[in-house]
Order: C-alpha cells, then sequence, then structure tokens
C-alpha cells in the first residue's frame, strides 16, 4: 500500500511532469480529498515536451483539477544542463504558487530518487548534511515544499498506475549516461547485490538527519554564547575557539550565508582555510562568499563585501536580499551601497555607532549623482530601512527547517 506522507489541509500546488511518478502522486493526492492546482514545466529541451504538456492538462481536466503550463525559455547554455533546468523549474514553480497564493507545493521524488541523491553526494566527498539526502518538508521563501512519496518504489508507483489504467510517459534522459542521476541509478543496480541498495542508503540518509539535527543544535547553543548582530548587520563572534571543529566551521558558514544573502555555504576548502585564520590569532582581513572578515583584537567581525552588493539601480522593495526598503514615494531616488565617497558625505555617522565597515555595505539613496539619504549613517531623513531579519533570524538560519 503506498502512503502519503503528511501534508496540510490547505490548497497544493502539485508539479506534474507527465512521468510516472509525479502522474501517481497526482492521482493519490486526488483520491485522498486534498483542493489541487497542478503545474507542468516545458523546459523546450525536447520536442515532445509540449505534447506532454499537453497530456497532463488533459488528464487535470478529467479529474477537475486547474492545471498550467510554466515554459522555460532555455537560452543557448554552456555547463551543467540538468543543474540550470532544475533551478528554472524551481523559480517557475515558485512565482507560479506564489502568484496563485499557494504555500504549499508538492513533488514526487521516490525512495530511488534519495537513494541517487545520497550516492552522487558520497561521490562529491559530502559531509553530514549532504548526505541526509532531500527533506520531506523544506521550508524557503515563504514556501514549503513537501516530497510525501519519498518512502515509496517507482515500480510501486507504475503499478497503481497500471491497475487504475493510467499511463505516462518515460523521458529519454532518464536513460542517458552522460548524466551524474543516471549514472548512479546504474550504480545502484550494481550495489545492490552487497545490500547498498536504495533502502539502505535511503537508511543513511535517515541517520544523518538526525545527526545533523544534533549539530545544529550544538551550532545554535554556540551561536547563542558567542554571536551577536548589529542593526547595520555587522555579525561578531567572540570566543568560540574551544568549540569542537564542526560545529565552529559550520557557525563560520552560517555566519557568511547569513551576512551575504547566499543560498549556499562556501566551498569546505575555503571555509576551513578561513577557520584556521580565525583560529590563529594573527589580524587580517579577508574577503569569502560576498563577505568581509576582519580580526579585531579578540573578535571576528562580517560584513558584506561593498564589492559584491548590486549596482546603482531603482529601489525595491527588498535589496541586495538582506535589507527591506519601506518608502512610501521614491521620488525618482535609485539606491546602492554607500560606498567611501558616500560615507564622507555622513559628517555624523560616528553617532550611528555602527562601524565604518558595516556602513560601507548598507543601502544608501541617490539622485542625479547626488547622496539624498543614508539611513544607517546618519544622513537624510529617511527612515524606512531594515534588515529582513535581525539576529533571531540568524539563529533560525542555523537550523535546517
Amino acid at each position: 500500500m503506498i502512503r502519503l506522507g503528511l501534508l496540510p489541509d490547505a490548497p497544493l500546488g502539485v508539479a506534474v511532469s507527465g512521468g510516472g511518478d509525479s502522474v501517481a502522486l497526482l492521482i493519490l493526492l486526488h483520491k485522498a480529498g486534498y483542493d489541487l492546482r497542478a503545474a507542468t514545466v516545458d523546459h523546450r529541451l525536447r520536442p515532445e515536451a509540449a505534447d506532454e504538456a499537453l497530456g497532463v492538462a488533459k488528464l487535470c481536466k478529467t479529474l477537475g483539477v486547474p492545471h498550467e503550463v510554466l515554459v522555460w525559455d532555455a537560452p543557448d547554455f554552456k555547463g551543467n544542463l540538468q543543474k540550470a533546468a532544475r533551478e528554472a523549474r524551481r523559480s517557475l514553480l515558485a512565482a507560479w504558487a506564489q502568484r496563485l497564493g499557494l504555500r504549499d507545493i508538492v513533488l514526487g521524488h521516490t525512495l530511488e530518487d534519495q537513494a541517487e541523491t545520497v550516492l552522487m553526494r558520497l561521490a562529491r566527498g559530502s559531509g553530514v548534511d549532504g548526505l541526509a539526502g532531500m527533506a520531506a518538508v523544506r521550508h524557503e521563501g515563504g514556501l514549503s515544499w513537501h516530497r510525501p512519496l519519498l518512502t515509496a518504489r517507482r515500480a510501486e508507483l507504475r503499478v497503481y498506475l497500471r491497475e487504475a489504467g493510467l499511463s505516462w510517459v518515460d523521458d529519454p534522459s532518464n536513460e542517458d549516461l552522460k548524466y551524474d542521476r543516471v549514472k548512479a541509478r546504474r550504480a545502484l543496480d550494481i550495489l545492490a547485490p552487497l545490500g547498498l541498495g536504495s533502502e539502505r542508503l535511503a537508511e543513511t540518509a535517515a541517520h544523518m538527519r538526525r545527526a545533523r539535527g544534533a549539530l545544529e543544535a550544538a551550532t545554535l547553543g554556540l551561536a547563542q554564547r558567542c554571536a551577536s548582530v548589529s542593526e547595520a548587520g555587522e555579525l561578531r563572534l567572540t570566543g568560540f575557539e574551544m568549540a569542537p571543529r564542526e560545529v565552529q566551521l559550520r557557525l563560520l558558514a552560517g555566519a557568511l550565508v547569513w551576512v551575504s544573502g547566499a543560498r549556499y555555504r562556501p566551498r569546505f576548502t575555503a571555509l576551513e582555510a578561513l577557520l584556521e585564520s580565525c583560529l590563529s590569532g594573527e589580524m587580517f582581513g579577508k574577503t569569502l562568499h560576498g563577505c568581509q572578515i576582519l580580526r579585531r583584537k579578540n573578535e571576528i567581525v562580517i560584513n558584506r563585501e561593498l564589492a559584491a552588493t548590486p549596482a546603482l539601480g531603482p529601489v525595491e522593495k527588498q535589496w541586495d536580499s538582506r535589507w527591506n526598503i519601506n518608502l512610501k514615494d521614491t521620488n525618482n531616488l535609485q539606491i546602492r551601497a554607500l560606498g567611501e565617497d558616500g560615507l564622507q558625505c555622513c559628517t555624523y555617522w560616528r553617532d550611528s555607532g555602527h562601524s565604518w565597515a558595516a556602513l560601507l555595505a548598507s543601502p544608501s539613496f541617490w539622485q542625479g549623482g547626488l547622496l539624498q539619504a543614508a539611513p544607517l549613517a546618519n544622513f537624510g531623513h529617511i527612515k524606512g530601512v531594515k534588515l529582513v531579519s535581525g539576529e533571531k533570524g540568524f539563529y533560525d538560519a542555523l537550523i535546517t527547517h
């Protein structure tokens, strides 16, 4: 019997490609009585994709489920095409859900998808976080992404569809050995007789998720003891030298991600080298991951790197992924980081209590090449600037949600 994981009692967006996993997911959700909206992403990578999306639309019409086709106008792409398509698919689905007022999107990943993910991450030398695999639910950007079929096998989903008299589409790229996921799928067939099959790798992922939870709790405890965040977004670390190395690395990575607004952590080798510098006791100034890192006496001070901030542009509700901008009337203003030229105009910046380094990357408002306001540096009359998340937001970011 196929079991769906727990899902909220709310309208759900479901991603349906037309493949066996997602079609089975759609039918299971529909039979369970959920209020559904469906979407199919056409990546325009295969000529058959448009007809496949039409097939999903017809099935959804039969079920009475509203359906949309989301098209990715794939650029002339060089690089990891599957990664680019995956990120585009996620972006298109997120925009679609937000447009419809949905807060939950359901995906059809299976037990085998989990096992393949763990195997690929193992090949890349991933640690605890990578080997924890895909979460049953992940909260990001105001949306919850659900994977209720992570304990279901592909074969049983296809048996379910055959018994229901339903068909599905097999994407030929799922057999193309130029893709790492297909190589992992083939490798699992070879490893299964050794006891290293899909179920065992999925079990390993579950063990790693528990270990990750324990490490995150330790990292949060360390942060609450040694980290502080200013209203200008400057993050200071004091007295974390005696913590276990893994916890130190996690706290430092979390600090860089939070200050930069980046989605992912820096590469491990660069992070480890930075930690060595932090623990050396020497004075230094370094940049990594869009951050400027300074050592002042016994403190590690992390600020946004000026060179990594957006160029001068129109005022929007959120700037540099970390500042909320609340202005009733922009009056043709533009926004950019304050920078040295702007900070030199701010006679009373010291009265703000913020450091020079923090203020350099803070938001400022310009018109006709002239500074009009720098709220954090005590210049001008604009006050509608605030960090997207302060110290509590930093603590929350250290825990996987």
